[in-house]
């Protein structure tokens, strides 16, 4: 166990380095050239991410399965929704959908002091909602940002759930910044699942657990523009009995 632990530590080290400058150089530029800090982010996501998956897998037996039997079934543009167990769930989804430019919905404290993150986050165009405040000034930026996925040809991804699941169970689904998106943008909705995220939820457990994780990601429906308030609540209702379906085949 000790061994274990303690190689897992220096992959995570090996991984720090990986990263160190390009945070730098990110956190350096962020002030003074917004088109130089995307070009940063753009490459943490095309050759970073993938090679610290590559790593993981190869060094700590972490694996990272991504169903791809349904991409083909994927529109130009669409509004993703997914549950949401782990901060690595943004990279995640980044991997698995190399290619599509992919904006995600977060909450604000990613957005602040930060290395690395809050500058990738923030020079790439995601959207921060504020735990203060009020729901309207949240509601106010989740229509921006809606704004902003069309004119730049994005996809927003939202987690309905607003906060990550502890456990692994999909927690209650909220509908308010999904139906803000969904009117405004009035694209199609696919449906995907995580898995197994929960148990690398936070250093200590990235550390002790990463030979036990297999992360899961599916795409498990693509559904049609929901135009009413009636299809949106439908919507978010089978693709929350469909996560719970997916969750448990993978657990028997």
């Amino acid at each position: 166990m000790f061994f274990t632990t303690l190689s897992n530590f220096i992959v995570f080290l090996v991984l720090v380095g990986i990263i160190a400058l390009p945070a730098f150089f990110l956190d350096f530029f962020y002030p003074f050239s917004h088109k130089i800090c995307v070009k940063i982010s753009d490459y943490i996501v095309r050759m970073c991410a993938p090679l610290i998956f590559s790593i993981l897998k190869t060094y700590t037996q972490f694996r990272l399965t991504l169903f791809s039997d349904k991409k083909q079934e994927l529109p130009e543009q669409f509004i993703l929704i997914s549950n949401h167990q782990s901060l690595l769930d943004i990279p995640v989804y980044m991997v698995f959908l190399k290619g599509r430019d992919v904006r995600f919905v977060a909450k604000d404290s990613l957005s602040h002091h930060i290395p690395l993150v809050s500058p990738m986050l923030k020079s790439h165009g995601h959207c921060f909602i504020p735990r203060i405040g009020g729901a309207s000034v949240g509601m106010k930026r989740i229509d921006a940002f809606s704004r902003r996925c069309l004119e730049n040809k994005w996809n927003p991804v939202i987690f309905p759930e607003g906060t990550r699941s502890r456990d692994g169970s999909v927690g209650k689904f909220y509908s308010a910044g999904f139906r803000i998106i969904a009117d405004s943008t009035k694209l199609p909705i696919v449906a995907c699942v995580v898995d197994e995220g929960y148990k690398i939820n936070d250093i200590r457990h990235v550390v002790e657990n990463m030979r036990n994780v297999n992360y899961h990601v599916k795409i498990l429906k693509v559904y049609p523009p929901a135009l009413t308030k009636e299809d949106q609540v439908a919507i978010l209702e089978d693709s929350h009995n469909l996560m719970e379906k997916q969750l448990e085949e993978w657990r028997k």
